[in-house]
């Protein structure tokens, strides 16, 4: 009787240390590790929110391609730039390429600009704290912006948790 006691709770236990398991999700993109939206400011020569424009909305997202290609997109709430930039997974660091084409640039207009400069772009794993104080990724990268050319900026913030008390 004991035997079979043993048994059974041994099998219980394997069972669920399994479940605990976190298992890749077949649907997931390869962006998946950066994929996010975040909350940032456009910070600059050591002053944070530079404009005071307070906190932008930007995202994240996968490319068509499925490949270690993704935009970065201010969604027209900043400086107005989305470009696609080229991601180290294993690093959690991404840079574009000189003179990134902004898709938000129109032809003959003046109101964003035509190409973006990003370097130095890194999420930390659960390093940053939300409005509210819940832990958070944090993101970090600088920017160089053609119609203002040799300007750096930053732009820092955390992973946007949903919670309606982190939204600015």
């Amino acid at each position: 009787m004991k035997r079979i006691i043993f048994i059974i709770v041994t099998v219980a236990a394997t069972a669920m240390l399994n479940a605990c398991q976190k298992e890749k999700d077949a649907g997931a993109t390869s962006a998946v590790k950066i994929a996010n939206e975040w909350w940032v400011t456009l910070d600059s020569v050591g002053i944070l929110d530079y404009y005071a424009i307070g906190h932008l909305r930007i995202s994240t997202y996968n490319t068509s391609a499925n490949d270690n290609s993704f935009f970065v997109d201010d969604n027209k709430n900043g400086y107005g730039f989305k470009i696609k930039a080229t991601a180290d997974y294993t690093n959690l660091s991404f840079s574009s390429m000189p003179l990134a084409a902004n898709e938000y640039f129109i032809q003959g207009s003046s109101s964003f600009p035509e190409t973006v400069n990003l370097t130095e772009g890194k999420i930390f794993s659960k390093a940053g704290h939300s409005k509210s104080g819940n832990i958070a990724d944090s993101i970090h990268m600088k920017l160089e912006f053609s119609d203002n050319p040799g300007f750096i900026y930053e732009m820092n913030g955390v992973a946007r948790t949903r919670f309606a008390e982190d939204d600015y």
